[in-house]
């Protein structure tokens, strides 16, 4: 029998003449002591039992008992936990407003104090001091983290861990503020529910609200109304002018829509069965305009609040992102950005058919590939991988996009290219 448990059998026992009602009050008590025992092992050290406020005084951490606490393991040199803060930032904000007990605690990954001072400046939560390198690292060890942003959400009085969520960052992303109180119950109510709105999910729903029934079009941003988008194959482009990664890829994707639109007519006649949407996450109306002048496609208005609707929705978490919807108003898929740029022209329909002959086509190319081969962006000799041989999804270190299946890759440094990207050079392999 474990110690805590003989704490609280122990204090039940000394208690059994009291009333029913003194008993459960014992009982919650040894709960509370359980749950404040078992925040101290994780997150005090002998000379340490405190954590760090946002103002830099002294937290206890006995002040954590019986509330939801989130260990946050990040660093302010990786831009996905940059992107992941202000977001996790929101949700921390809404649920201390309503007055629900909920906690972070920061777990840093900075280099040095000065970062993680800079980083911690934006935090609205609590952390451990950058000091305490042993604690930070057993936090990692106790719970497996092996990248960053990772969000360890933790139940009060879970002695057994069995209510832990390892998937912290994935939830906020996906329900926000409406996950709490994290529970695998409460998860599921909320998953039940995505999967009821995906099934009636349709165009008009996604794209419509109750002030505004049209897009934007070109010339001079007329009104097309969004009804006249069912039945199509619509693409969903989430991008900004302020956004180095969508300004390479815009241009990628106007010139594929316009293939896509060549290709339909010359196949029925017509080039109307697929549209694109852009979803704008511009920071002002004036580079929204400038931005969309550049795109043959519709828009949502510029802040019309559909496009914070979307990007939850859809879990978009970084752009350029491209969501493809079907026809029926379905999702066929959020990665439309990374099958434009293995496929081009060729992933339409996008259907989970076409994507699957287009694989096999490509398995069949990279029979007659070179197993290895030298790149003249690179210095070492690159090996032809697949999925299952070690490759996987990917950026390219030459186009910078995004890539799966086969890739030349680096087996000492890492290094991936697609195939299509290699530049060939004739060079002796070293060692």
């Amino acid at each position: 029998m474990r110690k805590e448990e003989v704490n609280v059998l122990s204090l039940k026992d000394n208690n059994v003449k009291g009333s029913e009602d003194d008993e459960f009050g014992v009982l919650n008590a040894a709960l509370d002591q359980l749950s404040t025992s078992r925040f101290s092992s994780l997150l005090a050290s002998n000379a340490r039992d405190f954590l760090l406020s946002p103002n830099g005084t002294q937290v206890k951490i006995s002040e954590l008992e019986c509330k939801v606490v989130g260990l946050y393991f990040s660093a302010n040199w990786y831009p996905p936990c940059l992107n992941f803060t202000p977001v996790l930032a929101t949700v921390y904000e809404q649920l201390k407003g309503q007055g629900l007990g909920l906690e972070i605690v920061f777990v840093s990954s900075d280099e040095d104090a000065d970062a993680f001072d800079r980083y911690r400046a934006c935090m609205p939560w609590l952390a451990i001091p950058f000091s305490d390198l042993e604690t930070k690292k057993a936090l990692n060890r106790s719970f497996n983290v092996e990248g960053i942003p990772c969000l360890i959400i933790l139940q009060p009085n879970d002695i057994e861990n069995v209510g832990t969520l390892h998937d912290g960052v994935e939830i906020i992303y996906r329900f926000g503020a409406r996950a709490f109180p994290f529970t695998k119950e409460r998860l599921e109510e909320l998953e039940k529910e995505l999967r009821e709105k995906q099934e009636s999910q349709t165009i008009t729903h996604l794209l419509t609200d109750h002030t505004r029934d049209f897009l934007l079009g070109h010339p001079s941003h007329k009104q097309v109304p969004v009804a006249s988008l069912v039945g199509k194959t619509i693409g969903l482009y989430f991008s900004a002018q302020w956004c180095l990664p969508g300004l390479k890829f815009t241009p990628k994707l106007i010139s594929i829509y316009h293939m896509i639109k060549q290709m339909l007519g010359e196949q029925r006649g017509k080039d109307e069965d697929f549209e694109i949407v852009f979803v704008s996450s511009d920071r002002d109306q004036d580079s929204f305009e400038s931005y969309l002048e550049t795109m043959p496609w519709l828009a949502l208005p510029f802040g019309d609040p559909t496009i914070k609707t979307l990007t939850k929705y859809f879990d978009v978490r970084g752009i350029p992102s491209l969501t493809i919807l079907g026809p029926d108003g379905k999702t066929l898929t959020r990665y439309g950005r990374n099958l434009i740029n293995l496929y081009q022209e060729k992933a339409y329909p996008f259907t989970g058919t076409q994507l699957e002959l287009l694989e096999k086509q490509m398995d069949e190319e990279a029979k007659n590939l070179p197993a290895f081969e030298f790149h003249q962006g690179h210095h070492h000799e690159l090996t032809l991988v697949s999925q299952s041989t070690g490759g996987g999804p990917f950026i390219c270190c030459d186009c910078d996009e995004q890539g799966s299946g086969w890739a030349y890759q680096c087996i000492e440094c890492g290094y991936e290219v697609h195939p299509k990207c290699v530049r060939a050079v004739n060079r002796e392999p070293t060692g």
